[in-house]
């Protein structure tokens, strides 16, 4: 069956740094005009460049993303820039250490409100243009969504969640011709762990552990998630819809080790 490419117009948030960077580079390559949404302009300028290097066009769009008016004021961005929205790729996330006793409850809120409110209330935001365009969802979700792991209590749930957001928008929005999907990635050699206050060298040995907790023998790379990310988004995919989809070298097959 031969699919006719469109122009995607996408908005890609956590665009500065790890997958959302790479997603926004890799929907530049595929011609795509991409509004780039993180909190600080510089990477986000750097980001908008390796798109339009890409062969893509771009624009920043500097924002909070759990502030009360950063859904629309994202989705209104897209539009003046581009005219039309046909995807929204929700990267942006965080990741802290907890257990079930000592996570309080100012973190447990900001995991719950930047991984899994944000993305909902942007959604939400979005659907009158992606119902528009015949469009579509991808979330950045985790293996942490679909397996419990110990130590990182709020943000097994925060994934957990935006698995279910998943598959219920899916069954949603199928009437209207929207489809929402998420990929499961397992550790990604990104900034997350170092921004959430990993050592260096607890980092390197965390990435080491990696290639035994992994059945691949390794980490993967943002590169490739961005790829699975791009085909969900695209037409290609046009009858999946609803699934969470794992791209972890085999991490998800596995028992606790």
């Amino acid at each position: 069956m031969c699919y006719k490419r469109r122009m995607q117009s996408v908005i890609v948030t956590g665009a500065s740094s790890g997958i959302g960077r790479a997603a926004a580079a890799r929907f530049g390559r595929e011609g795509a005009a991409v509004l780039a949404v993180g909190r600080e302009r510089a990477p986000l300028d750097d980001v908008c460049a390796a798109v339009e290097g890409e062969g893509g066009r771009a624009a920043a769009c500097v924002a909070d993303i759990t502030a009360a008016d950063a859904p629309d004021a994202i989705v209104r961005a897209a539009l003046d820039a581009f005219g039309t929205l046909t995807a929204l790729v929700n990267a942006a996330g965080i990741i802290a250490s907890g257990t079930i006793e000592n996570t309080g409850d100012a973190p447990w809120d900001e995991m719950l409100d930047i991984n899994l409110r944000a993305p909902f209330r942007l959604m939400r935001a979005a659907v009158p243009a992606l119902v528009a365009s015949r469009g579509a969802v991808v979330n950045v979700s985790s293996v942490t969504g679909l397996r419990a792991f110990p130590g990182v209590l709020a943000y097994c749930v925060s994934k957990a969640g935006v698995d279910q957001l998943t598959r219920c928008a899916a069954l949603d929005l199928a009437p209207k011709g929207v489809r929402v999907n998420a990929v499961n990635p397992g550790v990604v050699v990104t900034n997350l762990h170092r921004r959430s206050g990993m050592s260096e060298e607890s980092y390197a040995a965390f990435l080491e552990r990696s290639k035994e907790t992994h059945p691949l023998g390794r980490a993967g790379h943002a590169e490739e998630i961005a790829e699975l990310i791009v085909f969900l988004a695209s037409d290609r995919a046009g009858w999946i819809t609803g699934e969470t989809i794992s791209i972890d070298g085999g991490r998800h097959l596995t028992c606790a080790r």
